[in-house]
């Protein structure tokens, strides 16, 4: 499990993504996870298109807690990892980094423009999303991976309250 983005707060990349911006691409996703095309990386590459060779996970379902979007994750390990813990593949290695201790966290992937008001950068219509990658350092507070939804408190990180008013979003 997961805690993949919120809306309306701000991020350590100092963005803030408007509810009903997030939630539509939110509803998009939903067709591409019932297609099984929820395809997901380990880390942030430099490309916005999903690298096959870098596949780690996929998104099973989603989920609003107020304006927290939670998902369920399935890694892709491989028949080596599960059999005598060899590593041949991203999810393998998300595997053996998480059975290690390593805390790892979840970010949002996506292209489109922002409006800067105020010192903070709003993500603009043009928004889409195109995955949610493993990574070590989330942007999004508190989104981090863990393995049973009670865990997730442990997680919570204090959050700014944006000082900006735009009457799209619903702060």
């Amino acid at each position: 499990y997961a805690i993949l983005q919120k809306f309306n707060t701000p991020n350590k990349n100092g963005r803030i993504y408007p509810e009903h911006i997030l939630k539509r691409e939110i509803d998009k996703y939903q067709s591409i996870m019932k297609k099984g095309g929820a395809l997901n990386e380990l880390n942030h590459p430099t490309s916005s298109l999903i690298d096959l060779d870098r596949v780690s996970h996929s998104i099973l379902e989603t989920w609003w807690d107020g304006n927290i979007l939670m998902g369920k994750i399935k890694l892709f390990t491989s028949p080596g990892w599960k059999k005598m813990g060899i590593v041949s593949t991203k999810g393998d290695q998300t595997a053996m980094l998480m059975m290690n201790g390593a805390t790892l966290g979840i970010s949002s992937r996506g292209v489109g423009s922002l409006k800067s008001v105020k010192g903070q950068n709003i993500v603009q219509d043009d928004f889409e999303l195109v995955c949610f990658d493993i990574v070590s350092s989330p942007s999004t507070p508190g989104a981090y991976i863990f393995q049973d939804p009670s865990e997730r408190d442990q997680y919570q990180e204090s959050e700014e309250k944006p000082i900006v008013k735009d009457d799209r979003m619903s702060f």
